[in-house]
């Protein structure tokens, strides 16, 4: 048995609304989206116009930059409209699904039988591509390179994280078949279980290397995985995916086309009946909402609660997202709420008396509670990040643009979801992801 890596650093948010493993009934929306936001770093070219009729599998935009990274219909049916912002940014492709589940067929094919490049070309034109995403930078990879490895992590420790265990439970078979596909694609295969797991599937890989890990949130994260395992340093290149993209990638040799099905976990306290739902990537999540939530003022994410995305009532499941988590908003005015014992608010500190509840789950909201301050140097970010990195002077280092600060003090191994709970209990209340994210930004345009 492989040695187990304790995550001491961290913190398990005790939220309520987890989803019970079952599975609930819907039907899918007559709406669907890929939105370009959710890939860094590509600039979209629409091949298809408003009206034209599209199947799953059908390429609706390609990166200018990048011709043959392809992205494709969830659906079959037609392009309802093209969604800008600022400066006629592409913000949403908009489709309407037919129901009739029309297959672009890319032909089956054995993995084990094809050359790195057959796989390659495959991937890229069924659209499969974006889901191999590099680090650093969390960047579509590039299909010219050649990773050092490829980390899978098959747990999420994220609040209300969907039970990947539970998702992949009948799919076994399309599992292995895209573990298969990775294999190919670099030397290295890395995947990080939970110790806490006792998977007949992970167990069953050959071929892979599997490491445990145990501990608080962010144990399941895929970057505090690779830096326990394999550092990230300068000239570096380590490609992840996640589970439910490589069972698509395995039904894309077994059965010749894009499965664009998703196993969704709708969480959150304001759900009425947290659990799973078999639904599709890019649904609009307007009909899971529709009766299933409380009433009144509410945060709906796509992802879950520390990095993920406000959508809206009427947005879309982002490319990467297997949850959705409902939470209110939480703007409504408190009188004297600091001044209170708060029993029942949760706290990282011992601020409110709701230390001495163990094992209450809360129903916590948007609201900031409080504006943005001064950065306070008091190394409270670095007991919630499980990495050799000052994360408070690498903050101050990205402000001020000074690369060479930002290389020394470990940007490469930096990505937004790693230091989202480092915002959460931030009390300068500064939105660390987005200013992460400017120097991933500052870091691509001058070196590329």
């Amino acid at each position: 048995m492989s040695e187990v890596i304790k995550i001491k650093k961290g913190l398990d948010i005790p939220l309520a609304g987890k989803a019970e493993k079952v599975f609930g009934q819907t039907q899918l929306p007559s709406l669907f989206a890929i939105k370009p936001i959710d890939f860094h770093g590509i600039t979209p070219k629409v091949v298809v116009k408003e009206g034209e009729e599209v199947k799953i599998g059908t390429v609706l935009f390609y990166d200018k930059y990048h011709p043959e990274v392809k992205f494709v219909s969830p659906v079959s049916g037609r392009l309802k409209t093209v969604n800008r912002g600022e400066r006629r940014r592409i913000l949403e492709v908009i489709l309407e699904n037919d129901g009739k589940d029309e297959y672009v067929d890319f032909g089956v094919a054995d993995p084990t039988s094809l050359d790195r490049k057959a796989i390659i070309n495959r991937l890229l034109e069924s659209g499969a591509w974006p889901y191999l995403r590099q680090r650093p930078y969390n960047v579509i990879a590039n299909p010219q390179d050649t990773p050092k490895a490829i980390f899978v992590s098959g747990f999420d420790s994220a609040p209300l994280a969907p039970d990947i265990d539970f998702i992949l439970t009948g799919q076994e078979d399309a599992f292995k078949q895209g573990i298969e596909v990775l294999k190919k694609l670099s030397p290295e295969l890395h995947l990080g279980i939970s110790n806490d797991t006792a998977s007949k599937l992970y167990n069953s890989l050959e071929g892979v290397q599997l490491h445990r890990f145990s501990g608080v949130h962010p144990a399941g994260n895929v970057g505090v995985q690779i830096h326990h395992v394999m550092p990230i340093n300068k000239g570096d290149k380590i490609w992840v995916v996640q589970p439910q993209d490589i069972v698509s990638i395995g039904n894309l040799f077994l059965q010749g086309k894009h499965d664009f099905s998703r196993v969704i976990a709708v969480t959150g306290s304001e759900v009425l009946k947290p659990l799973y739902l078999r639904y599709r990537l890019g649904a609009s999540v307007s009909e899971i909402i529709k009766s299933g939530v409380t009433e009144g003022k509410l945060r709906i994410v796509s992802g879950n609660v520390l990095s993920g995305d406000n959508i809206f009532g009427d947005g879309y499941i982002g490319f990467y997202h297997t949850q959705i988590t409902v939470i209110p908003e939480g703007d409504e005015p408190e009188f004297l709420g600091w001044a209170l014992p708060g029993f029942g608010k949760y706290s990282v500190s011992r601020t409110f008396f709701s230390w001495l509840c163990k094992k209450k789950q809360y129903r916590l909201n948007a609201n900031m509670h409080g504006g943005e301050r001064a950065i306070v140097m008091s190394g409270q970010l670095e007991k919630v990040l499980p990495m050799d990195i000052l994360l408070e002077f690498l903050i101050k280092a990205i402000l001020v643009e000074d690369i060479d600060r930002m290389e020394q003090l470990g940007i490469y191994e930096l990505v937004e979801e790693d230091i989202a709970l480092c915002e959460f209990v931030d009390t300068s209340k500064m939105e660390l992801q987005a200013i992460l994210r400017r120097g991933i930004n500052l870091m691509i345009k001058e070196l590329g």
